[in-house]
């Protein structure tokens, strides 16, 4: 069945023009990305497969190029209009970092890059810079991969701190397994990290690990 034989009120246009792009479902918003289907199936029929193929939205946005196109249905041109979305989504949301965060409790470092880290497949060391009024200047990947105390090295972390004149940072990284309890190494970072801010008059605030929709904070476990 083509979309065009549909009811124009299940038409994901016309459903978005009447009850709002919220109230779409995630292959409706996608069929008005595709705007075409193909002889065999419609558009919504082609989106719903596509979600189904890359098990929903969480890998559909690592997907390339090439993974998109091999898809029959989807061509390089619809590959490029995902990816184009896609990105623009991700800009989007990286523009709340320009309303500077304001950071009291360790609840609200963790929500700043909770959705960002959470899905990670490595692990992701990210320092948060802040500025007298514990408001976020400045974000940081410093490392990634498996933590340890002499890969993650302080001249890296206050490197920028000093760059950005920071008066105080907060350290934050993601375990993959979803676990966020605290390794040895974690805790070893951690010391050594506030140990040298302590010697430069910048202050390590707090060290949280991510996992999925959990986290612990160091300080609040008394490492720091």
């Amino acid at each position: 069945m083509k979309l065009r034989d549909f009811p124009e009120d299940e038409k994901p246009r016309e459903r978005l023009l009447n009850i709002g792009a919220e109230s779409l479902s995630n292959h409706e918003l996608l069929a008005i990305l595709l705007r075409t289907g193909t002889k065999k199936e419609s558009v919504l029929q082609l989106s719903n497969r596509l979600i189904q193929t890359f098990d929903g939205l969480r890998l559909l946005k690592e997907a390339s190029v090439e993974e998109l196109s091999s898809i029959s249905g989807i061509g390089r041109a619809k590959a490029v209009q995902i990816l184009a979305a896609l990105e623009l989504g991700r800009r989007i949301h990286k523009l709340v970092y320009e309303e500077r965060h304001v950071i009291r409790f360790p609840e609200d470092a963790a929500n700043v890059l909770m959705e960002d880290m959470r899905f990670l497949s490595q692990e992701h060391f990210v320092c948060l810079y802040l500025n007298t009024k514990n408001q976020v200047i400045h974000k940081r990947t410093v490392f990634i991969g498996s933590l340890n105390s002499s890969i993650v090295h302080p001249r890296e972390v206050f490197k920028e701190a000093l760059k950005r004149s920071a008066a105080s940072f907060i350290c934050v990284h993601n375990h993959p397994s979803g676990d966020p309890a605290p390794s040895r190494e974690d805790i070893d970072v951690t010391r050594r990290l506030g140990e040298c801010g302590q010697l430069l008059g910048i202050e390590l605030l707090d060290h949280i690990v991510i996992g999925d929709q959990k986290f612990v904070s160091l300080k609040e476990k008394g490492y720091l």
